[in-house]
């Protein structure tokens, strides 16, 4: 058994933050999606792993820079008939979505990373059009100049602006528009193949009273390259964030009272310790003092050195099968959250509640991204170039009406042994947000709540992980007793089984994407798995990296001792549980 100190066990996660302004200037930025050399070139997401763990090879890519190479590029691809894909400059989906095709000699990936020059701001009509490449800091840095804000944002920055709205993505809110960004798009314009005669591909340009929009909105890059967005915006405003850190008795009973009180509400849920964090966050007028930051401390530059450490940490305490290791990492990070608003700042450190900011500071966060190529010293904790964390993203959109029962559910599996949530509380436990009903085809038919939670994943893929049964029996609660929806650019294979029972409009994108690219040269095998619900193969292990939902044994690890075993508290799960008698 491995026995660690408490000492030892805080230094590794208080030492990144002690030594931020040393990390943020020395800090080496994430690594390019794509990796090219003399035989082709190779697509990984933000982790450097597919939920396969098997590599995306593309024979070539192009960088257009305007409309008008976009436009060259798709046709090009259009007369010689290769699958399409687009990626950006910055992190990528965790299912396999922008891969063209295996074997994938007759592919090309499309970059957006130099096509980023235009962010066009009217003041007047309170909008912002931007060139798809665009980052999203840029773009908020921009209005925030003009006296603008732009209302709803994912928590993290790293992302563009078509990328965003092409999967979903979203920050948390029940008022207004709603927290989906894709919901505050009021026009953008698309790239899609064409006939002969129209020279190979053409622009279409979609607005609000258009039939094709809400397919285009969120069209997870299967209808054609989407080359500009048109965003509507507020008048600039501040925000005012305070955390309530509290017991979590009463959440089932509550989150719908926090989401309807407070614009930007949410509440992060950490199970083994009992505690649940209620965030109260509201617009304020521009007169209100304080000039405030929201840089989320998961978001910050880590030393290099210390995210190995966590990471060799966990690793140890998994091979240990330590539960009480994992319990006191987790009590040690929650408190220190706490203690430090978990990256909120009145100005250069946190002194109090409430911290008041402009929109613009308070929205989103990423500041491990900025930093100069040549920077060594840290880098985003994530990097798959230095070993550091390593984990699975489990994200569920619930109905508001059955996320109550969803979460009395997990109680029950949690207070049978508490301990056993601990794996999921090291990271950021149970993340609870609210978007609202949206007209888009792929996104949410009534007003929702999502769930996200981060678990670790082991480095070998035939390696289970310790309580490894609990977060089965969670994500399938989710996904099949509640009929959860999973969110487009995250989870496990297993989350998308029948996804297609779930999108009502489902078949008016369809008929969209049949109208904008009948040969299917930007759908693949990996984009139709996912929009089609399709089961992968299923060979011993699958179950262990959520690949299947095991039905054997040998679907989990016997020899490891991980048999298939129904579930605890939703008895149709089937779980990879530990059994110690069964190790010989």
């Amino acid at each position: 058994m491995v026995k660690l100190g408490w000492p030892w066990l805080l230094y590794p996660l208080l030492l990144p933050v002690i030594l931020w302004g040393v990390a943020s200037t020395l800090a080496m930025p994430p690594p390019p999606p794509v990796q090219c050399n003399s035989t082709g070139c190779t697509l990984h997401n933000s982790y450097g792993v597919w939920g396969d763990r098997k590599d995306c090879r593309v024979p070539s890519i192009t960088y257009p820079s305007n409309q008008q190479e976009l436009l060259q590029a798709v046709a090009n691809a259009t007369r010689s008939n290769l699958k399409v894909k687009v990626v950006s400059k910055f992190s990528h989906t965790i299912p396999k979505l922008a891969c063209p095709q295996t074997p994938s000699r007759n592919a090309i990936l499309l970059s957006t990373e130099k096509y980023n020059a235009s962010i066009d701001v009217d003041p007047a009509g309170r909008t912002v059009t931007a060139d798809a490449g665009v980052g999203l800091r840029n773009l908020i840095d921009r209005v925030e100049k003009e006296g603008l804000s732009l209302v709803s944002a994912p928590y993290w920055e790293g992302v563009s602006v078509a990328g965003v709205i092409s999967t979903g993505a979203h920050g948390s809110s029940w008022w207004g528009r709603g927290g989906a960004v894709h919901d505050h798009v009021v026009g953008l314009t698309l790239v899609v193949p064409a006939k002969e005669s129209e020279g190979y591909a053409k622009v279409v340009s979609l607005g609000t009273k258009d039939p094709l929009f809400n397919a285009a909105r969120v069209s997870l890059g299967m209808l054609g390259v989407i080359s500009k967005v048109k965003f509507s915006l507020d008048q600039r405003f501040k925000r005012s964030i305070t955390y309530n850190f509290t017991d979590d008795d009463g959440i089932e009973n509550e989150f719908m009272d926090h989401a309807k009180k407070h614009e930007f509400a949410d509440i992060t849920w950490y199970p083994s310790r009992q505690t649940a964090v209620y965030r109260y966050d509201d617009r304020v007028p521009l007169s209100t003092s304080g000039d405030g930051v929201y840089d989320f401390l998961g978001f910050q530059s880590n030393l290099i050195a210390v995210s190995k450490t966590v990471r060799a940490t966990e690793k140890a305490l998994e091979r240990a099968r330590n539960v009480n290791g994992k319990c006191a990492v987790a009590a040690t990070t929650i408190t220190y959250k706490k203690l430090i608003a978990n990256g909120l700042r009145n100005n250069l450190i946190f002194t109090g509640y409430p911290v008041v900011g402009y929109q613009g500071k308070m929205q989103t966060s990423g500041s491990c991204l900025y930093s100069p190529p040549s920077s060594t010293g840290s880098s985003c904790a994530w990097d798959p170039r230095i070993q550091g964390l390593f984990f699975y993203e489990t994200t569920a959109i619930f109905a508001v009406t059955k996320f109550r029962d969803f979460l009395r559910d997990v109680r029950k599996l949690r207070d049978m042994k508490p301990e056993n949530f601990c794996g999921v509380d090291i990271y950021n436990g149970l993340l609870i947000r609210f978007i609202k009903a949206s007209e888009a085809y792929l996104g949410q038919s009534e007003d929702s709540v999502v769930l996200d939670f981060n678990y670790y994943r082991a480095d070998d893929p035939k390696t289970p992980r310790l309580n490894q049964d609990v977060w089965e029996e969670v994500e399938q609660m989710a996904f099949f007793k509640y009929g959860a929806k999973p969110h487009w650019a995250k989870n496990r294979n297993l989350a998308f089984l029948d996804v297609q029972k779930k999108y009502p409009k489902l078949n008016k994108f369809l008929a969209a994407k049949k109208q904008l690219d009948p040969n299917d040269l930007f759908s693949s095998e990996w984009s139709d798995e996912l929009l089609f619900g399709k089961e992968g193969s299923r060979g011993d292990g699958c179950a262990l990296e959520g690949q299947c939902i095991c039905s054997e044994d040998r679907h989990c690890s016997p020899a490891k001792g991980y048999l298939c075993q129904p579930g605890v508290v939703y008895k149709e799960a089937r779980v990879c549980r530990y059994s110690a008698a069964s190790v010989s």
